[in-house]
């Protein structure tokens, strides 16, 4: 099922930019908390919120569709690389490739400017601290050993915070660069921060913290029936039970341990956006010769603003590429 292929990064709080607890997940890709297919049904809103979050796809979506078609009509143009009049998949996973980079460069170079007023060549974690939870020192310190307090919540972020800061922190100087200070920010980008997504995904999911993800956390993590919902479960959550248990699960003792997690999470040799390429092919290939034209990517035009090949909508609210 091609819902497997798609994992999720949630790339903003209040604080730093950073995912909170119940916001990281399978982190290795920039696509969508949303599902990709719900109830057998292809979901174009998970493209689009993936990369945007609600907010900022509300941009977008106040734009008319003649405005929409236009824009695109511009970007299916920068994508055709070698003027034939056809996307080839190379073309749009390069495309892909690009604007996943420029998401990347824009978050990090934003979120270095607001901890580091005065470009320096380094943050320190005291100084990070400071500034992401300096409140916590007005916060009543009993609070920390309760569970459902703000406190215990916001103790337990800054925890994660602080490994993810020793894994990003090459030098060990306890002092990020930018280049490390990007590795901070988007783990998922960064092959030496493997273990620490590895890590938050497990922690993520296995509900009940005993170290491994059952059957059980592995679905409730994506699917869970509305309110009054009775019934069977939808194919697709049928088919990631035999997932797990066929795949995920390679020692079959009912658990998904760290490496299992990591093999899922993190398969070498998957290209995430090849994936994505193919998949926008395959929806938009209406003569199935494996390359779009313009007129197939406009008609198909409400798929690709919402995919990664417009940056997930945001290229087509810029209006200085226009």
């Amino acid at each position: 099922m091609l819902r497997s292929l798609f994992v999720a990064l949630t790339v903003s709080t209040v604080f730093a930019g950073l995912p909170t607890s119940e916001e990281t997940k399978r982190m290795m890709d920039h696509l969508s908390d949303a599902e990709h297919f719900k109830n057998e049904h292809h979901n174009k809103q998970f493209d689009h919120d993936a990369f945007l979050g609600e907010d900022q796809a509300k941009t977008f979506d106040q734009l008319p569709p003649e405005e929409s078609k236009r824009r695109l009509g511009i970007i299916v143009d920068k994508i055709d690389a070698d003027k034939d009049g056809y996307i080839n998949p190379v073309e749009l996973k390069d495309w892909i490739r690009y604007t996943q980079r420029r998401y990347i460069d824009e978050d990090v170079e934003r979120h270095w400017k607001q901890h580091n007023p005065n470009n320096e060549d380094t943050i320190t974690w005291e100084d990070y601290k400071k500034n992401v939870y300096g409140f916590m020192d007005d916060m009543d310190h009993k609070d920390l050993k309760t569970h459902d307090s703000e406190a215990f919540t916001f103790a337990a972020l800054m925890k994660r915070d602080r490994r993810r800061w020793h894994f990003a922190d090459a030098d060990q100087n306890d002092a990020l660069n930018r280049t490390e200070f990007a590795a901070f920010l988007h783990p998922e980008d960064h092959g030496e921060m493997r273990n620490v997504v590895v890590l938050e995904t497990l922690e993520d999911i296995d509900k009940d913290n005993d170290g491994k993800i059952s059957l059980e956390e592995y679905i409730g993590d994506m699917y869970k029936p509305e309110d009054g919902e009775d019934g069977e479960e939808p194919d697709w959550v049928k088919q990631e039970r035999d997932q797990f248990t066929g795949y995920r699960d390679t020692d079959k003792n009912g658990y998904m341990d760290e490496n299992e997690v990591r093999d899922w999470i993190a398969p070498p040799e998957f290209d995430h956006a090849e994936a994505e390429a193919r998949h926008l092919i395959f929806e938009a290939d209406s003569d199935a010769d494996e390359k779009l034209t313009k007129a197939e990517v406009l008609d198909k035009y409400d798929l690709f603003v919402g995919s990664q090949a417009t940056d997930f909508g945001e290229a087509l609210a810029r209006h200085d590429e226009f």
